[in-house]
């Protein structure tokens, strides 16, 4: 018996062709990690080949304590079970696992027991680890989906664009994901393991997170850290001092290995369209199809009333309830088991901390098809959601004796361009009417009744003037004019109070200063239009602006006769240059590349503190550069980066500029990186 119990047992895990195989090859090609529904092997080799013809059993840990184990059967049972089958080859056994298709995601360990015919343990392997993750591919898999274009896109893109500005100016911000980037996986259960729940109950934590519903309402709540260890702030007005300003990020992956490195320290600072591209890196790389969205003319509605509500009196205003220029939030693809048919398909899942929910500042899963439908009662957050998408805005005035008076309701305001980067490309997709049917429509009006709204009917007469406000899209250093148009379609002369304010804002509403106020008073004559200019001086607007370039422009028409005061609202996105990269030469694999980064001074004044970030997916991490000079008006400052690729194929690298007086300045370049092959003494490229 001694003689029998002193071989050795060596397990292959077979680790390149498996990962092959289950699409994981980019996240690691060393250690094993494979996708639930879907069978691997491994191969066991033993000095005493007898002994492999023994009977053979397979024991499962799941969890960092082993919380949950799970026995593997011999025979294929029941479609919830995990079971093995094995071939014998000379001193060899080739197992075959098969996990099944709604199996805990995680890491797992795994023995081999190698028994006697009287149930005694002969030998007993070491703990073989691997990771388990969702797999779209397979059909019984509840995040399964069905074109392969969608999960090239939304599982397997390592580089996506986050549309950002406002619904008439849209901008591109291209946003490094990198999901398969090394050890970003750990990380993301890392996230999973350090969740409220998971601290409270691991073991009952563990068991849940075969549920894509349980594991991405997670996410959403440890993206953002303001009741947990979660991995970002949130803040939405300056100074960042203690931190980085939101709009420099370019990418997930600096933020998720900060966190990491930190022990769990909230990283500062993000805010939406950052919290969302951080929670989008986490579900792809744990294999949910995810897509980020962004939502223009975006809803805050705090009291569930599904309307927003202004009170202004142009010398400022106090408000609980906000319209964002754009939102960001992510939706995944699942099945949704715990509710009716119906609601199968992408699901809003939102981690910027807006408002308690189950008592996290959580936000989701919700069916894209509940919110479009108006079924509030769908889980989770459907009235919240709904409300961003749809709520109309009521503008009030407070007169001098306390009294409200309401100026106008907008129905089509909120809701607008809503936006995801197509599959067929690097440009936007619109998706709002998967959210709301046509704005104005009966039908759309219908929804906005069953989700809980009264309709509000039109009072009064019509209004016998119109304002518009036209302006064209200014750059950011220059003075530019703002055109305010007033139509008076009565048969009357009118005469006119405007009041004309300008104000910085942030893409949340959060005013940051007034930029000018001018007051005219003007006739209208019957039938014609007036048109009155807003001058806006580069100096004025300078110092209140924030990173986000936004300008809001007000106007007020008071006409006399007229009870009710008219009023029109334009929002002007201040263009910024681009960072230019060129990059020098073709690129290999595991070879030294260089790249030129430049940028030209578009403002009248100098910049200082200068700082270039870089960083690519499978090109570099991100790398500061700092320019230790100002750079005078107009100048051009370049600098040059030497990076190695590390993985082939179609990447992107991205550029920050940020300064003291101009920030959120980025630059992107596409490169294809090839693998060099010496054939004959011939140099030829390739990817793989």
């Amino acid at each position: 018996m001694a003689e029998r119990e002193s071989f050795i047992i060596n397990v292959d895990l077979r680790s390149h062709e498996n990962n092959l195989a289950h699409r994981t090859r980019e996240i690691d090609r060393e250690r094993l990690i494979v996708r639930r529904g879907q069978p691997f092997s491994m191969t066991l080799h033993s000095s005493n080949p007898q002994v492999l013809q023994e009977k053979l059993e397979l024991m499962l840990h799941v969890g960092k304590s082993n919380e949950v184990e799970i026995p593997v059967q011999k025979e294929r049972g029941a479609r919830d079970q995990w079971w093995f089958n094995q071939l014998e080859a000379q001193n060899e056994v080739l197992l075959t696992v098969h996990s099944p298709a709604d199996a805990i995601v995680g890491q797992y360990r795994l023995t081999a027991l190698v028994m006697s015919a009287d149930g005694r343990i002969i030998k007993k392997t070491g703990e073989i680890s691997f990771h388990l993750l969702f797999n779209p591919w397979c059909t019984d898999d509840v995040v399964y989906l069905s074109d392969e274009r969608l999960l090239q896109e939304y599982v397997m893109n390592e580089n996506g664009i986050i549309y950002r500005g406002s619904w008439n100016y849209i901008s591109s911000l291209p946003w490094n994901f990198g999901q398969f980037e090394d050890y970003v996986m750990d990380i993301c259960f890392q996230v999973l393991d350090n969740s409220n729940k998971a601290l409270e109950d691991s073991k009952l934590d563990m068991k849940r997170r075969s549920d894509p519903v349980y594991v991405s309402r997670t996410v959403t709540a440890m993206v953002n850290a303001n009741d947990d260890s979660g991995v970002l702030f949130g803040s939405w007005s300056p100074p960042y001092s203690d931190g980085v300003s939101p709009s420099r990020w370019t990418g997930s992956v600096p933020i998720l290995r900060q966190w990491s490195r930190s022990g769990v320290r909230a990283v500062k600072y993000g805010q939406c369209w950052v919290f969302a591209g951080v929670a989008c890196t986490v579900l792809r790389c744990l294999g949910i199809p995810t897509r980020l969205i962004t939502n223009f003319s975006s809803a805050h509605d705090v009291d569930g009333n599904i309307s927003i509500d202004y009170v202004e009196n142009f010398d400022g205003y106090a408000k609980q309830d906000s319209t964002w220029n754009f939102h960001c939030w992510v939706e995944s693809w699942m099945k949704r088991k715990d509710l009716p048919q119906g609601n199968d398909g992408w699901q809003v899942l939102d981690p910027t901390p807006q408002e308690l929910s189950d008592g996290e500042f959580c936000c989701g899963p919700c069916p894209v098809a509940a919110i479009k439908e108006g079924n509030m009662a769908a889980k989770y957050d459907a009235l919240f959601i709904f409300a961003e998408v749809n709520a109309d805005i009521i503008y009030w005035r407070m007169l001098p004796d306390g009294q409200l008076q309401k100026i106008t309701v907008d129905e089509r305001t909120v809701g607008r361009n809503i936006s995801t980067k197509s599959i067929y490309g690097d440009f936007r997709e619109d998706v709002t009417l998967q959210y709301k049917y046509p704005e104005g429509s009966a039908k759309e009006r219908e929804v906005y009744m069953k989700a809980g709204r009264r309709v509000l009917d039109p009072t009064g007469e019509p209004d016998r003037l119109k304002l518009i406000i036209k302006h064209g899209q200014p750059v950011f250093g220059t003075d530019f004019d703002v055109i305010v148009e007033v139509k008076n379609e009565g048969s009357e002369d009118a005469e006119v109070k405007l009041t004309m304010r300008a104000m910085a804002v942030t893409y949340s509403s959060l005013h940051q200063g007034d930029c000018q106020k001018q007051i005219s008073n003007v006739t209208v004559p019957a039938l014609q239009t007036h048109k009155e200019i807003l001058r806006l001086h580069y100096e004025n607007y300078a110092r209140c602006v924030s990173d986000q370039h936004l300008i809001r422009v007000k106007v007020l028409a008071e006409a006399q006769g007229v009870t009710l005061p008219i009023m029109a609202v334009s929002d002007i996105l201040l263009r910024t240059p681009e960072v230019h990269i060129q990059v020098l030469g073709r690129a290999f694999v595991w070879e030294q590349v260089s790249a030129n980064i430049s940028f030209t001074n578009p403002l009248p004044v100098p910049l200082s503190g200068g700082v270039f970030t870089v960083e690519g997916s499978g090109l570099l991490s991100d790398t500061r550069i700092y320019v230790t000079h100002a750079i005078s008006p107009g100048e051009r400052v370049s600098v040059n980066v030497s990076f190695t690729p590390s993985r082939t194929g179609v990447r992107q690298l991205l550029v920050d500029f940020d300064s003291d007086r101009l920030k959120d300045v980025k630059g992107v370049a596409t490169l294809v990186i090839y693998r060099r092959y010496r054939n004959n003494f011939r140099v030829t490229g390739g990817f793989y």
